[in-house]
């Protein structure tokens, strides 16, 4: 069932006034009748014009309006770009958790909008289109059904909604507060640039996704464009470039990609000796895990959750830094970024098991059907045994709390995204590294 309705009347021109006030009527009369047991949210889409015209466009809309109190969700959206009004009824449409929309448009804009829409949304949404055709100045408007078969737009036309879509964005405010990076002491920051990043200074709006998400799915409302836009910020007040930004693959397994060589399907660590490359690992409960050889200047990245954890990522990553470039695995250094703690995670007994054996200290209240788990001290001491060297980890052990970066996810709704805590739509931080020029 339709749970919204988006008419747009952006581009209409200004002469058809007193049309589209009728069929403005028409087709709010025609959702009206259809809709007496379930009434959808009302989007009328209109170009905000400079001046005189702006108040006019605004007036014979609001006449077409009235008398449909019925309607009582009902909103005109006016803005200057498509991206601007488009992204605004987004808004409206995820406060409210909608999801499925029918969008009554001209057919001359329907191939435009579907662009639009791949954009700034994710498969979580549905759409379906009606066609609002113009026949001509002195006629009437008039709907139908009929689908018309989408024509590829020009390269050029791509371009610029690329571009209104990216400045648009880029115009906009970042919600709750500046973007903060957390850094760890150990790392050397003459030879890398690194950080742990933190959910404010970006500009996804959603609650479980605010701020400043890093990473977009089918299964969650955050547009690729909106993650890239907090991932720009993210490197301007890092000082990274985003061109040479590589995220490792998440299969929560222990696969390394080495930069330069075959790229996996998919991978949890990666590792590079190459000097303004930026590597990523991203959590959301699952541990960032960074490393540096600041002797033979390599570095790298891994996401290690459970799985990944038991299978040994941390140390497959250290060992593709040793084969790779060289390097002696008692200089290498190693930060566990911030990751759901002991004192929130819980597994399976079943899965517990493992840790068990690992050592019994990363399991907590073990006779219970879902003992807490310390993913954290799991990594460290399969990193020891492999032979890193205990000062060269550095993790939620640390005394001083002032160098502390290792804060629990889920403990910490105003600084962190949780999986654990918020759900399935929830956002993602990151750690990053790369080798300085």
């Amino acid at each position: 069932m339709v749970e919204a309705v988006l008419i747009d009347l952006f581009s209409l021109p200004a002469n058809l006034q007193n049309n589209i006030q009728g069929l403005l009527h028409n087709t709010l009369e025609a959702i009206e009748k259809c809709s007496a047991i379930h009434a959808p949210c009302v989007y009328v889409m209109c170009c905000q014009r400079q001046g005189s015209e702006r108040k006019g466009e605004q007036e014979f809309l609001l006449g077409a309006l009235r008398g449909f109190q019925s309607l009582k969700r009902l909103e005109v959206v006016c803005a200057q770009t498509t991206a601007a009004a488009l992204y605004t009824i987004k808004q409206r449409l995820d406060e409210k958790d909608l999801s499925i929309i029918k969008v009554i448009l001209p057919t001359i804009r329907k191939d435009l909008m579907k662009v639009y829409i791949d954009h700034l949304f994710t498969a979580v949404y549905r759409f379906e289109f009606e066609d609002l055709q113009v026949i001509s100045d002195s006629e009437s408007l008039q709907t139908s059904e009929h689908q018309h078969e989408g024509q590829i737009l020009p390269s050029q036309d791509m371009a610029l909604i690329q571009s209104e879509i990216q400045m648009y964005l880029e115009s906009l405010p970042s919600v709750k507060g500046e973007l903060t990076i957390l850094r760890s002491s150990l790392i050397p920051d003459d030879i890398f640039l690194h950080g742990f990043t933190t959910r404010t200074g970006g500009i996804s709006y959603i609650p479980t996704l605010s701020s400043c998400n890093l990473f977009s799915s089918s299964k969650r409302r955050d547009p690729q464009v909106v993650v890239k836009e907090n991932l720009r910020r993210l490197a301007n007040a890092a000082g990274f470039n985003p061109a040479t930004f590589h995220r490792v693959k998440v299969d929560h397994a222990n696969a390394v990609c080495i930069m330069g060589k075959t790229e996996p399907d998919e991978y949890d660590g990666i590792v590079t000796d190459q000097k303004g490359v930026t590597l990523a690992a991203p959590g959301a409960d699952c541990i960032p895990v960074l490393f540096a050889d600041p002797v033979r200047r390599a570095c790298g990245a891994a996401h290690s959750g459970w799985k990944g954890t038991l299978l040994g990522v941390s140390m497959a990553t250290v060992n593709a830094m040793v084969s790779a470039y060289g390097c002696n695995v008692k200089d290498i250094l190693v930060v566990l970024g911030p990751s759901v703690g002991p004192c929130c995670y819980k597994l399976p007994h079943e899965s517990a098991k493992e840790f068990y054996r690992i050592d019994p200290k990363c399991v907590r209240l073990f006779d219970s059907a879902n003992p807490y788990i310390d993913i954290r001290r799991a990594t460290r001491i399969l990193l020891e045994r492999g032979g890193v060297l205990p000062e060269n980890i550095q993790d939620d052990s640390i005394t001083d709390q002032n160098q502390n970066i290792t804060f629990c996810t889920a403990c910490h709704p105003d600084k962190f995204y949780s999986h654990f805590r918020d759900g399935t739509n929830f956002g993602t931080q990151i750690g990053f590294i790369s080798i300085k020029d």
